[in-house]
């Protein structure tokens, strides 16, 4: 009997779960949260300590009773944790609970709460779809990095030998050099730089235009191109798994051929056995 009280307040849970009014109102919490993190970084809020206080309380008791429906509605409790998301959701709920009046905790956990504002990420589909198309582009983005970061130390080298007597505060050393040139490529202010070279250098405009045609146009590209390349898999990919748009149609067309030639094949050894068996 126990047993079966259990299954149905577990079905609760799950509907409630998967109900979009319960998904509204834990994201309107969860940027409640963030507002009040917000709050608290100004001294006028400080006559309102005790209300952000009970705030605060509130909102921890809330994402703990969310995260316990959260887990309760799961017919297995080990593939919970087979999300990373989830994983992260656990984390920021338990780690929220450290006390903030604590002087040696203090900082974590107003850090931790900070942190809130992922969750965010975690409640919102498209924006969890955005997320991991960032983080599986980052290691192809990386070698891209790495070249960019070999061109600016090459260009930042060359910028210290050359420039270095015209203007020592851009052109000291390679470090220096190398944020010069960062500056460069965001175009901060990089004519007047140019043009203090070109007093003493007047050909040195070729090293600043190759500059940025490199690492503003050519690498910056390079990076858009990664960016979009992997968001349009993930797209797909969401797609399907929301069963709607025209990724999940051409999967369903392969999974209809496929069940179709296993049929014909399965259809071909029967006729063929017929065949063996009248000879």
């Amino acid at each position: 009997m126990q047993r079966q009280d259990f299954r149905h307040w577990q079905a609760q849970f799950l509907r409630l779960r998967s109900n979009k009014i319960f998904e509204t109102v834990v994201i309107a919490i969860i940027v409640l949260s963030a507002l009040m993190v917000g709050a608290k970084t100004y001294e006028e809020t400080n006559r309102f300590a005790t209300i952000l206080n009970f705030m605060d309380w509130f909102v921890t008791l809330f994402f703990l009773l969310e995260i316990s429906i959260r887990l309760v509605a799961e017919p297995r409790l080990r593939d919970f944790f087979k999300s990373g998301w989830n994983i992260f959701d656990f984390i920021i709920v338990v780690a929220s609970l450290l006390p903030v009046e604590s002087s040696e905790t203090v900082l974590i956990a107003r850090l931790l709460r900070v942190f809130r504002v992922l969750r965010l990420v975690s409640m919102v589909p498209e924006l969890r779809m955005l997320m991991n198309a960032l983080l599986k582009a980052l290691p192809r983005m990386g070698y891209v990095a790495l070249f960019m970061f070999i061109i600016f130390y090459i260009y930042g080298a060359v910028g210290s030998f050359m420039f270095h007597d015209v203007n020592p505060f851009y052109w000291d050393n390679i470090a220096i050099s190398v944020l010069t040139l960062f500056r460069i490529a965001t175009f901060e202010s990089w004519t007047a730089i140019m043009y203090e070279t070109m007093e003493v250098y007047p050909l040195s405009w070729i090293y600043y235009v190759s500059f940025i045609f490199l690492s503003a146009f050519i690498f910056l590209n390079m990076m858009i191109g990664i960016v979009l390349e992997v968001m349009q898999k993930e797209s797909a990919a969401f797609e399907v798994e929301q069963g709607e748009g025209e990724a999940a149609d051409i999967k369903y067309l392969r999974q209809h051929v496929t069940d179709m030639q296993s049929q014909l094949s399965r259809m071909e050894s029967m006729l063929e056995k017929q065949s063996e068996r009248r000879e």
